[in-house]
C-alpha cells in the first residue's frame, strides 16, 4: 500500500488494523472512482479561481486527470491495494506526474468532502437510471393495455371476486411505474446538492468557489452549511434506496401475479423461454426462477437500507462507521436496478391464454353487477347486496365478460381505463427530464 494521505513521522502502521480499516473500500472506491475524478477536476478549477495553483497548474492537474480516467477506463490504471482508497489514487498518481502541483490538489478539501460529492453524482445517475427504468415498465404496460382487452378474474383474498381484464391489469402497474418514476424524479431533485467545500464538517479558511463547483458538476444548489452535509451522508443513500424499493414493491406483486398466472392451476401465462430455466434432475420441469428472483429483489435493496440506517446511531461531525454503507449501496442500488432493467422485455413478449382465463370467469362473479343495476333502478343498495347473494349462483345468466366491463363506467375501470390520461403523465414527466 502506498503512504496513506495521513501518514507523520515517528508513527508506526499496523498491517493488520490497516487491512481491517481498509476492508473492502479501495475496491468499492472502483464504482464511484471517475466521478471522484470528476470532481477533482472541478476542485481544481476553483482552486485556481482563488489563485491556489495557477493557470498552468490547473491546466496539467486536469490534463493528468483526465488521463487517468481513460487509463482506468481502458484498464491501464487499477485501483487496487496497493491504495488505500479512491481519493489517495488521485493524489498519489497526480504527485507522481506532477510533483508539487500534485500535492496542492488536496489543499481546502478533505476525504470526507471528496466521499460526499463523488457518492452524490453516483446517486443522481441511479436515480436517472431508475427514471429510465420505470418508464420503460410504464411504457410497455401502456402499450399492452391499450390492446383488445381480454378476460381476466380479478381477486381479492386471493378469491375469484369480479371481472377484470388484461387491459385493466397492464394499466394498474402503468400508474403505479409512472408514480415510481415521478418518486425517482423528485428524490433527485432533493439529493441535487453540492457538499464539495465543506472539508471535514466545518468548512475551512479559504474563500473556496463553491459556487463555481456547484455549476461545473451539474448541481442544482449548493449544499450550505458543511455541518449539514455530514449529517446528510446515510440519509441521502437512503432516500434514493427507498425510491428503487418503491418501484422493487410493485414488481414484487407483479412478480407475485405472475409466478401464480404460470401455474398448471392457473395457466393464464405463459413466459418467454428465456425467463425460465429447466430443473437439474425432472426433465418435465420449466421454471420461471427469473420471475420468482424478480419478486426476491426487495428483500435486498431493503436489507440495504435497513444496513444503512442501522449505521446511522451517530452524533453529529464524521465518523468513520458510514465506511461500511459503501457495500450495502452498491449491492443494494445494483441488484434493484437490473431487475428492473429485465421488467420491460418480459412485460412485451409473454403471452395470455385466453381460453384459461375466460373459463375462470364463473357466474358468481357478476353478482356485483347484479347488485350496482339494483341499486341504480331504486333499490337500497344493502337489500340489492341481500338478494344478489341469494342468486350468486345465476349472476351471469345473460351476460358475458365483455358486458360486464363495458358497464363498469366508474373512472378508471373497464370501460373508462383512462389510458390517455396516464400517457400524458408518463410525457410530461419524459419532457421535465429532457
Amino acid at each position: 500500500m502506498t503512504q496513506p494521505l495521513w501518514q507523520k513521522d515517528g508513527i508506526r502502521i499496523d498491517a493488520k488494523i490497516m487491512k481491517f480499516l481498509a476492508g473492502d473500500d479501495v475496491l468499492l472506491d472502483r464504482e464511484f472512482f471517475l466521478h471522484d475524478i470528476t470532481a477533482s477536476k472541478a476542485h481544481v478549477e476553483g482552486l485556481a479561481n482563488i489563485g491556489v495553483v495557477s493557470a498552468d497548474e490547473a491546466v496539467a492537474l486536469k490534463r493528468e486527470l483526465d488521463v487517468l480516467a481513460t487509463d482506468f477506463r481502458a484498464g491501464s490504471f487499477v485501483l487496487d491495494e496497493r491504495y488505500e482508497d479512491g481519493h489517495s489514487a488521485i493524489e498519489a498518481r497526480l504527485t507522481e506526474r506532477l510533483g508539487d502541483a500534485g500535492r496542492r490538489v488536496h489543499t481546502g478539501r478533505s476525504r470526507n468532502d471528496q466521499i460526499l460529492v463523488a457518492t452524490r453524482l453516483w446517486l443522481k445517475d441511479q436515480l436517472a437510471a431508475l427514471q429510465a427504468h420505470c418508464r420503460a415498465i410504464a411504457q410497455v404496460c401502456l402499450d399492452r393495455a391499450a390492446q383488445p382487452a381480454l378476460p381476466l378474474p380479478g381477486y381479492t383474498h386471493l378469491q375469484r371476486a369480479v371481472v377484470s381484464s388484461t387491459a385493466m391489469w397492464f394499466a394498474g402497474f402503468a400508474e403505479g411505474f409512472i408514480d415510481n418514476a415521478l418518486r425517482a424524479q423528485q428524490t433527485s431533485t432533493w439529493i441535487d446538492a453540492n457538499p464539495l467545500g465543506t472539508a471535514a464538517g466545518y468548512g475551512v479558511n479559504l474563500k473556496l468557489d463553491r459556487g463555481h463547483t456547484t455549476q461545473a458538476l451539474g448541481f442544482a444548489r449548493m449544499q450550505v452549511s458543511p455541518i449539514y452535509a455530514q449529517l446528510s451522508r446515510g440519509k441521502f443513500e437512503m432516500a434514493v434506496l427507498e425510491a428503487i424499493a418503491s418501484a422493487l414493491l410493485d414488481l414484487r406483486r407483479l412478480a407475485w401475479d405472475l409466478s401464480l398466472f404460470t401455474t398448471a392451476e392457473f395457466n393464464f401465462v405463459k413466459l418467454p423461454s428465456e425467463y425460465t430455466t429447466g430443473s437439474s434432475i425432472m426433465p418435465n420441469k420449466r421454471n420461471p426462477d427469473v420471475v420468482e428472483l424478480l419478486r426476491a429483489s426487495y428483500a435486498s435493496v431493503a436489507a440495504a437500507r435497513t444496513e444503512i440506517e442501522q449505521l446511522l446511531s451517530l452524533p453529529s461531525g464524521y465518523q468513520r462507521d458510514l465506511q461500511f454503507s459503501k457495500g450495502s449501496l452498491f449491492h443494494g442500488c445494483r441488484h434493484g436496478l437490473a431487475a428492473l432493467e429485465l421488467v420491460p422485455d418480459l412485460l412485451a413478449r409473454m403471452q395470455w391464454n385466453e381460453d384459461a382465463m375466460r373459463a375462470a370467469i364463473e357466474p358468481a362473479m357478476y353478482a356485483t353487477d347484479v347488485a350496482i343495476e339494483q341499486a341504480v333502478a331504486g333499490v337500497p343498495f344493502r337489500d340489492a347486496y341481500r338478494a344478489a347473494a341469494e342468486t350468486a349462483s345465476s349472476a351471469g345468466q345473460g351476460r358475458t365478460p365483455e358486458s360486464s366491463l363495458s358497464a363498469r363506467l366508474s373512472p378508471g375501470s373497464g370501460h373508462d381505463l383512462r389510458l390517455d390520461e396516464l400517457a400524458a403523465r408518463l410525457e410530461e414527466m419524459s419532457a421535465r427530464q429532457s
